[in-house]
């Protein structure tokens, strides 16, 4: 691990972490809900899950229009995700870990590829909302990862400064976000994308497990 060298001197003040893959475990939900709507809208044929699994941390109808399909699969997709999202489950230690960093004066935010009204029930059914302070979707900025948009709201409803603090991503567009926001851009190697690809994206700092972060983190004086 390194930490950027232009790390503020007071130490990190605010963290923002991307959701699916980060802080929940929803990669079978999505691969499921995907071919579903896929069924339902395009018809028969295979649904090319693996493509739409190459777009990690992007919000749903860029992801659509990058592929070529209809936009029309938002909304069963969405439907079906709502009505799996029983199987969806905190990853491990993400609780105790956001308790930690609260207790350490630490601000925290969500900012993720889903809408926020998505990303804030799917919080809401785990305990984890009340964890954070603040949740942004993609259909809440003018334009969703990888531009810095979505980072820069976070840090401006925390009142935190780009160098006082870290976007820890599972997804290239997550470390572009946090860089294009001039923040300390963590990859977050237990996440739906694999090791090569988030190496390659140039992460300032590498973690392959969640507690990884707290060292990152110490307690605000």
């Amino acid at each position: 691990m390194g930490a950027r060298a232009t790390a503020a001197p007071d130490g990190v003040r605010a963290v923002v972490f991307d959701l699916d893959g980060v802080l929940v475990d929803s990669l079978a939900v999505a691969r499921e809900a995907f071919a579903l709507a896929y069924a339902e809208v395009v018809g028969d044929g295979i649904a090319p899950v693996e493509e739409y699994c190459r777009h990690p941390g992007r919000y749903l109808p860029e992801v659509l229009e990058l592929m070529g399909l209809p936009a029309a699969l938002a909304e069963p997709f969405v439907r079906q995700s709502n009505r799996l999202a029983h199987r969806v489950s905190p990853v491990v230690g993400a609780a105790e870990l956001l308790r930690t960093l609260r207790r350490r004066g630490i601000g925290l935010a969500v900012a993720t590829g889903r809408s926020g009204v998505r990303a804030r029930d799917l919080l809401g059914r785990l305990d984890l909302l009340p964890l954070v302070d603040h949740v942004v979707g993609s259909d809440e900025v003018p334009r969703p990862k990888p531009a810095p948009d979505i980072v820069r709201r976070a840090l401006h409803l925390l009142g935190a400064r780009p160098e006082e603090a870290l976007m820890v991503g599972d997804a290239p567009s997550d470390l572009a976000s946090a860089r294009a926001a001039g923040v300390t851009a963590v990859a977050a190697l237990w996440g739906e994308s694999d090791e090569e690809t988030l190496r390659t994206a140039g992460p300032d700092v590498v973690l392959t497990r969640l507690d990884e972060l707290l060292p990152l983190c110490p307690a605000r004086r």
